[in-house]
């Protein structure tokens, strides 16, 4: 970070005094990053070989590789100019990543390795910011999910329970940065305001702290052009198979807000409820639900609203024991195919977890398969909550399907999957 050049070139800003992570790239720092992203870019191809021979295997019949280590102008650059009376040389930001070449390398299996030196349509080579050089391509790409490694290992701690914050929803990171007064600029570097001695700003002044801000500021860029997760973790050894191949991970997951217009109902949504449902009512499919019994239990639904229009519904109720039970999952037969009921269950579920209740149970007379293929599993009447036991409805024979959830990584991994069904 440079303090001095952020003072200079980001005047724009409220007249505050910013740090930024722009650097000026002049021919002889623009030599120094020719040769190390040279080195780096070979060694790391050298270290990947090396996995690949080992784990990947060999084409059958040869000596060709499964997958290999591909580099090239995946992308182009163009220059930052002059800010402010600063001219910034061969400092540069992405223009455009070449997609269809990177997916076709992608389909015979290989790796594509990007440096932080971009090639503009005239031949210049440009220094570009690696971090947004990641969240841009990643986010043309379309990919699932975005790593990044912080070097000082900090993590966010929860206050009450002195644990660390595992997961943040988008809101959640957007508070934080507007917390700490940081953006990224659209070209790609970190405005971080340090005008003041406010505490906020005394955990910027300590290297942690920045970095890990200035890495969910990146994260934010790439889940607002698409990628469905990031992740922030230390450069440990193991630290990624643990993050994505483990329930409980080590790092930050950050996660776009799926749930964006879903909210708890209120009575002047009894109507639409009403509305919603009656048809599968009049089929037999839902036990009927009179307007004066939903408003009687209203703050036990929610509704999933487009342009106030209500398409997808469901009710939480609460027992003892550890358990909750959704109800009511309904979705506008318009909008079955763009993932709602998926979001739906998914919010009730953490809903649930929120409770301190982990055993979700559903009853169902026709939709048993959907709900087996979310992770539930059939169970007697006897698993039920015993207050639930005394309400259960012989004569109708629901079946009924039990799901325990261990942790919020546990829904992580759901809501991956399923949304990446509805996208593919």
């Amino acid at each position: 970070l440079e303090e001095d050049e952020g003072e200079e070139s980001d005047r724009g800003y409220s007249g505050k005094v910013m740090m930024s992570s722009i650097r000026v790239t002049d021919e002889d720092t623009l030599r120094v990053v020719k040769e190390e992203a040279g080195f780096v870019r070979f060694e790391i191809e050298r270290r990947l070989a090396k996995s690949l021979r080992l784990h990947g295997g060999l084409v059958k019949g040869s000596e060709s590789l499964v997958g290999n280590v591909v580099s090239g102008n995946f992308y182009s650059a163009q220059p930052f100019g002059v800010i402010d009376g600063i001219d910034y040389c061969w400092t540069g930001f992405p223009r455009k990543v070449e997609v269809e070449r990177i997916r076709q390398v992608h389909e015979t299996h290989d790796i594509v390795l990007l440096t932080s030196l971009g090639v503009s349509p005239s031949g210049e080579i440009f220094n570009v910011n690696s971090e947004f050089l990641a969240a841009s391509v990643a986010g043309a790409v379309s990919a699932s999910k975005i790593v990044y490694f912080n070097v000082h290992g900090t993590l966010f701690q929860n206050k009450n329970t002195n644990k660390p914050v595992q997961n943040l929803r988008v809101s959640d990171a957007k508070n934080l940065l507007k917390h700490y007064n940081m953006k990224i600029h659209p070209k790609g570097f970190a405005l971080v305001d340090l005008d003041g001695n406010s505490p906020q700003q005394q955990v910027l002044r300590t290297p942690g702290s920045m970095e890990t801000l200035i890495k969910v500021g990146y994260s934010m860029v790439a889940l607002e052009k698409g990628v469905k997760r990031a992740h922030i973790l230390a450069p440990e050894n193991g630290a990624l198979v643990q993050e994505l191949y483990t329930r409980d991970g080590c790092g930050t997951l950050i996660s776009r807000d799926i749930y964006e217009g879903i909210r708890r109902a209120d009575v002047n949504d009894v109507s639409g409820i009403y509305d919603l449902i009656d048809p599968l009512v009049r089929a037999g499919t839902l036990v009927p639900r009179p307007k004066s019994a939903l408003e009687k239990e209203i703050t036990g639904y929610y509704v999933y609203t487009r342009d106030g229009l209500i398409v997808a519904t469901g009710q939480l109720k609460r027992f003892e024991g550890g358990f909750a039970e959704i109800g009511c999952l309904v979705v506008n037969k318009d909008y079955r195919k763009g993932g709602r009921g998926d979001a739906m269950l998914g919010y009730l579920e953490r809903l649930s977890l929120q409770c301190g209740a982990r055993k979700v149970f559903v009853l169902s007379t026709q939709t048993m398969d959907w709900f087996i293929e979310r992770g539930f599993r059939e169970v007697s009447v006897d698993s039920l909550p015993p207050s639930r036991q005394a309400m259960y409805n012989k004569k109708r024979k629901s079946k009924i399907y039990m799901k325990e959830i261990d942790g919020e990584r546990d829904l992580d991994a759901a809501e991956l999957w399923w949304s990446n069904q509805v996208s593919s």
